[in-house]
């Protein structure tokens, strides 16, 4: 990846844009900052290349694809050599389940957000998944009851 340079105003706007409607056409971003199209093009390339921009998703309602329940599981393993927490993370990142893993500081090695259908689900992807993990010491998981706010975008 080429060495990042400084964002400059347009560039700040153009991520304000993508992180509010990623399905913005380059046309579009182009009239609304008054920029060619070609400007606007080299820019997002640019971004993409620097690392800037790692991704571009759609964001799904999880409740309309049946991701009805979402817990967040703090991890305490029982090493912390680091074999064992590169361990960890490679084998919780291939679970569809675990939608999120952070390493934490405090009393707990890890957290994870887990999104499932419901308690069940929860409850089989726990015995039969995560459970079965090596140096696990203790999961405590919290279950989401409401969702006040829930963004992607990182205010620039």
């Amino acid at each position: 990846m080429p060495p990042t340079s400084p964002l400059d105003k347009s560039d700040i706007e153009i991520l304000k844009l993508l992180q509010t409607d990623a399905s913005l056409t380059n046309k579009e971003i182009a009239f609304q900052l008054r920029k060619s199209v070609a400007t606007v093009h080299e820019r997002i390339k640019r971004l993409k290349d620097q690392g800037y921009i790692k991704r571009i998703v759609a964001i799904l309602d999880r409740r309309k694809i049946n991701k009805g329940l979402i817990a967040f599981s703090q991890v305490l393993l029982n090493d912390h050599a680091a074999d064992t927490l590169s361990g960890f993370e490679r084998e919780v990142a291939k679970f569809p389940e675990v939608m999120e893993c952070f390493q934490m500081t405090g009393a707990f090695d890890f957290i994870l957000r887990v999104a499932t259908t419901d308690m069940e689900a929860y409850h089989d992807f726990y015995r039969h998944k995560l459970a079965t993990l090596p140096n696990i010491t203790t999961v405590q998981s919290f279950f989401v009851l409401s969702e006040t706010k829930s963004d992607t975008a990182y205010p620039l």
